[in-house]
């Protein structure tokens, strides 16, 4: 993995800014902590959580994603520290201890965060001033939502976070378990059931929309959540819905709509109506040409995420 240059322009010169990886710090794990959901969109719940006596540990920072899912994030301190070992020891621990980790979500945030946590994606995040190449390697094998995020501190008071490798796990259709005849009636359908429903030209137009994002940098991640398709790179920055009885893909993009012009029946605000996925603006994509002018749209929001 290369390094990072970050420079400084001066009218016509040039001046290259000092990084700093910081070895330590106990206070590069605070201000993670203070500024979670600016950093990485994740709510902080705890730090230093114990695992109790018979496992014998203290994980660093547990937090909940804007998709709900949990997450721990562990600082690596010294080069030998193995943190992604440590954290996928932490992450055997949190799918054991489920309702645990529910309870800390309802004191912190209520019952309507608690209720949404999805299980079927935790996320281990590592943070370190840099990580060797068998790190990246290690990370590439495992079945495991793990990241590596980079960072550098500037004397100027700039802050760099770099994602310099992710793996997910592999995501099967999120559906319930096998359900009784009545139930399958009644049960709240999943964007993977609307997807499977979807005809061949909803189908085609959305496999279109995901090779474009997916197309628009190696850190693009995909997740299949229970009511939308997330497309993310640190944060999310768009998420998918299917609606094939009415042939339409809805998209929820992190635009202001204030920042650009709204259109009737293409885009609408909506930070105040209730919705699934993250994103305030709402981009309905019925035609071949709302899909091409959704990609400005769909551009602005990933350079801001």
């Amino acid at each position: 993995m290369g390094d990072i240059k970050l420079f400084r322009l001066n009218g016509h010169t040039v001046d290259e800014l000092e990084g700093q990886s910081v070895a330590v710090e106990k206070s590069l794990q605070h201000l993670f902590e203070q500024h979670l959901e600016t950093f990485l969109g994740v709510r902080f719940l705890a730090s230093e959580y114990s695992t109790g006596k018979r496992h014998a540990g203290r994980i660093d920072t547990l937090g909940i994603d804007e998709n709900h899912s949990p997450v721990i994030i562990e600082y690596k301190r010294s080069v030998n520290e193995n943190v992604i070992n440590q954290g996928l020891f932490y992450l055997d621990w949190l799918l054991d201890h489920k309702a645990e980790f529910e309870l800390m979500t309802l004191r912190k945030y209520g019952e309507a965060v608690a209720d949404l946590i999805d299980w079927n994606s935790p996320r281990l995040l590592c943070v370190a001033g840099g990580f060797t190449k068998y790190d990246e390697h290690a990370v590439q094998q495992i079945n495991r939502n793990i990241e590596l995020y980079q960072y550098k501190h500037y004397n100027d008071g700039f802050v760099l976070l770099d994602l310099v490798n992710s793996t997910t796990a592999q995501t099967v259709h999120i559906t319930e378990d096998t359900p009784t005849p009545t139930e399958r009636n009644t049960r709240v359908k999943t964007v993977s059931d609307y997807l499977e429903q979807a005809n061949t030209e909803l189908t085609d137009r959305f496999e279109t929309l995901k090779a474009y994002m997916m197309a628009l940098g190696d850190d693009v991640q995909i997740k299949i959540l229970k009511h939308y398709i997330a497309f993310k790179r640190i944060k999310n920055f768009a998420c998918v819905e299917i609606h094939p009885q009415t042939a339409k893909v809805l998209l929820y993009l992190k635009v202001k709509s204030d920042t650009i012009t709204l259109e009737q029946g293409f885009t609408r605000d909506v930070s105040n109506i209730g919705h699934y996925g993250t994103g305030d603006l709402e981009v309905v994509i019925s035609n071949d040409e709302d899909m091409e002018k959704a990609k400005r749209l769909i551009n602005m929001s990933y350079d801001a995420s």
